[in-house]
């Protein structure tokens, strides 16, 4: 008989049995990527994770006997509700054995724990905050993922929508050989474009350098994106979070911001995936995980691009070429084998037909669900 367990935040053991379960569940699958133990853990933890400042969150464990057989976490984004005007919850950390009894009653609690805040509608799964994991994986399973991206089983897509879920939208990722090279009209684009209207690209060789323009950035980001999706703007303390977040996991060399005089016109966000050493590693930094990680760090052959935009009022004027062509730019002059652009919405079909042109297969897909409370 499935039982429902309300993990205890500040019990160490509860944390600990709700963080180790995917550890087990995928022990032995070989595209499955943990994440670090320590960030894993605090998610949970009130005090330390700046979510909990503005919104809040339960987790619960369903259990056979002593057994754990499946988590959930359901989220009150208090924050996003407020800007958007809207009555809902999303869940996330969603994990199950291949079992519609257990994923239903870890549903069950978490549409109970919803409908108690006066919630209306559930979504997801989403992440803790922008820049997290979108989506249950539906298409791509014999690939590894991107960095930071969730990799799942696929017995979930079914698992949620035998709870009442139906699909809200799909994210797509494509993939890019190393070796492929733009057609000369592009890179012909990029030069005209950049020569008339006064473009012109950043790079950068320190850190230091990529965390003085990142608040610009990110002012970049919150006008690029404010028609999208459930988007609300990244200000304050979760900005400042974001940027170190990100600027921790890219190198200088990797990312590309388009300006004209002192305005951002655009941007591209590269991170190396350091997946293969996470997975040797385990998820833990002690006592030689940390050494795994700096050297993948630096020799890995494959880049994932994971945020990128072009301001409105800069859209269809050339930009996406510069844009294109400094990404070809990162993958050759790098040396970089792979390359994966990550989680495009499918709204952005103009965007996926023009990157499909220029040799990108999207064979990943991640979705998200919905259902009424």
């Amino acid at each position: 008989m499935v039982s429902i367990h309300k993990v205890q935040t500040d019990n160490p053991q509860d944390v600990e049995r709700f963080v180790r379960f995917p550890f087990r569940l995928y022990r032995g699958c070989p595209y499955w990527v943990p994440p670090l133990v320590s960030s894993a853990r605090k998610q949970l933890n009130r005090e330390r994770h700046p979510y909990y400042r503005h919104s809040d969150a339960d987790f619960f464990l369903a259990t056979v006997g002593k057994e754990v057989v499946g988590r959930i976490a359901v989220l009150e984004p208090r924050k996003r509700n407020a800007y958007r005007g809207q009555k809902g919850a999303f869940f996330a950390l969603f994990d199950s054995v291949d079992d519609g009894e257990v994923a239903c009653a870890l549903f069950d609690a978490a549409f109970d724990w919803a409908r108690k805040r006066g919630l209306e509608t559930i979504s997801g799964p989403e992440g803790f905050s922008p820049g997290d994991s979108l989506g249950v994986l539906i298409r791509g399973f014999e690939y590894l993922p991107a960095l930071g991206i969730a990799y799942n089983y696929p017995y979930y897509d079914r698992l949620i929508q035998e709870a009442g879920f139906q699909k809200q939208t799909d994210y797509f990722s494509g993939y890019l050989p190393g070796s492929t090279r733009l057609p000369e009209r592009i890179h012909e684009i990029a030069e005209r474009v950049k020569a008339r209207r006064g473009f012109q690209v950043l790079t950068f060789r320190t850190k230091a350098e990529m965390r003085a323009i990142a608040p610009r950035v990110v002012d970049a980001y919150n006008a690029a994106f404010a028609e999208n999706r459930e988007f609300v703007p990244i200000t304050g303390e979760d900005a400042q979070r974001i940027i170190d977040r990100l600027i921790n996991l890219t190198r200088s060399d990797v990312s590309k911001v388009v300006v004209k005089g002192d305005e951002i016109v655009g941007f591209i966000l590269g991170f190396p995936n350091i997946n293969r050493a996470l997975q040797r590693c385990g998820g833990r930094l002690y006592p030689f995980g940390w050494a795994m990680l700096l050297w993948e760090f630096n020799h890995t052959d494959r880049i994932d691009f994971n945020g990128g935009g072009i301001l409105p009022k800069y859209q269809g004027l050339g930009v996406d070429a510069i844009m294109f062509t400094e990404l070809e730019k990162t993958v050759h002059e790098r040396g970089f084998r792979h390359a994966e652009i990550v989680q495009v919405n499918e709204q952005n079909a103009k965007m996926m037909r023009e990157m499909e042109a220029l040799g990108v297969n999207f064979y990943k897909a991640h979705r998200i669900y919905e259902r009424p409370l």
